[in-house]
This record gives C-alpha cells, sequence and structure tokens, in this order.
C-alpha cells in the first residue's frame, strides 16, 4: 500500500513540474543517422551540455535523478526552470557511475545557471560519432550487459573501435511499461573502416 501511494506521489510531482506522459513531449539530444543496420545505428551527434553527477549505486536508487531534476525545477543560481530533455544518460563503470540529464539546444554552456548542490557539475560532452544499439525492457544489468554484447559483436564484425566505455540513454517515464521502454546503448567510435 505505501509504495503504491509513494509512487502515486513522485508520479504526481512529476507531473506538476512539468513532466510529460510521454518521451513525444520532450526536447532530445540532436544527432544525424549516417548508417542504419536494423536496430544498430551509427550517428553523428553534436557537442552536449550535460548537467551531471555521481551516483553511488550503479542503478541511480540513491537519489541521483531527483538531484537533477531539483537542479531543472530551479535549484541553481539563477532560480532558473530549465526543460527536461530525453535522453537520462548513464555511464561509468561501477566505481564510478555517473548519470546526466541533457540541457536543452538553447541554452548554451555560458548561459547555464550554476547548480545550488555541489554534487552536480554542467561540462560539454565533446561531439563525436557513436554506435547506437535501441532496446526495450526495464533498467537492469542484465538487459545491459545483452545489448552492449550485441552492439560490441557488430562493431567487431564492422571493424569499429570502441573508443571508451559504454553510455546508456533511457528516454521514458518511470511509469512506461518495460515493452514500450526506447532504451540505448552507445559506444563512441571513428569513422568507418574500408572493408
Amino acid at each position: 500500500m505505501w509504495i503504491a501511494l509513494s509512487i502515486l506521489a513522485v508520479v504526481s510531482a512529476l507531473t506538476l513540474a512539468g513532466c510529460k506522459a510521454t518521451r513525444a513531449g520532450y526536447e532530445s539530444a540532436p544527432y544525424k543517422v549516417v548508417r542504419s543496420d536494423g536496430k544498430i545505428e551509427l550517428r553523428d551527434y553534436p557537442a552536449l551540455t550535460v548537467v551531471e553527477t555521481p551516483m553511488a549505486t550503479p542503478d541511480g536508487s540513491d537519489g541521483s535523478f531527483m538531484r537533477l531534476f531539483r537542479f531543472i525545477t530551479g535549484a541553481n543560481e539563477g532560480k532558473q526552470k530549465i526543460a527536461m530533455t530525453t535522453p537520462v544518460f548513464m555511464s561509468g563503470s561501477s566505481t564510478n557511475p555517473t548519470m546526466a540529464f541533457v540541457l536543452p539546444a538553447k541554452l548554451p554552456t555560458g548561459g547555464v545557471p550554476k547548480p545550488a548542490d555541489g554534487a552536480l557539475t554542467v561540462r560539454e560532452l565533446p561531439a563525436g560519432r557513436f554506435a547506437v544499439l535501441r532496446f526495450s525492457g526495464g533498467r537492469n544489468t542484465k538487459n545491459e550487459a545483452e545489448s552492449r554484447g550485441r552492439l560490441q559483436e557488430w562493431m567487431e564484425r564492422e571493424r569499429l573501435p570502441a573508443l571508451g566505455g559504454p553510455v546508456y540513454g533511457y528516454f521514458d517515464t518511470p511509469w512506461t511499461p518495460a515493452f514500450l521502454r526506447r532504451n540505448e546503448v552507445m559506444l563512441r567510435t571513428e569513422g568507418e573502416k574500408s572493408k
């Protein structure tokens, strides 16, 4: 009973704070598809400004999301409200996981207010090419490992090196059924090699 009431309270708070019911209501990080192969895409991303926080637990159950959410709802130097975007990025190893919100494109790095919470950092992710696999389901270690493995196998076949660890992108609200969720695993790479 208490769990249901807690979930209802969080959903109500997020809705009142401006969260949309579906991913279609949000601005998404821009990219250009270079090539597609089923559920895998090779994409070029521009530089993206993010607000990021470390996670004490790899699953983000330490309140990471709410720290970022408070920042975009006004817990910042200018008490400025900032639109929510997709995806929420999660990256890093089990010893240094991070969660990040992509900031709206119209908000340049120099125009981003300073976070009130010292655990948050505003930074720019460099532009680059990424191999990306889209998958559905709930966020868990098994789904992430299987998806990462499929993407790495494809990259090996295509002779594309992985330049760093995986970044996971989550696009949907917590109340979206798992089978309808859009999740992605991304690996930075370089231009395509000739075969």
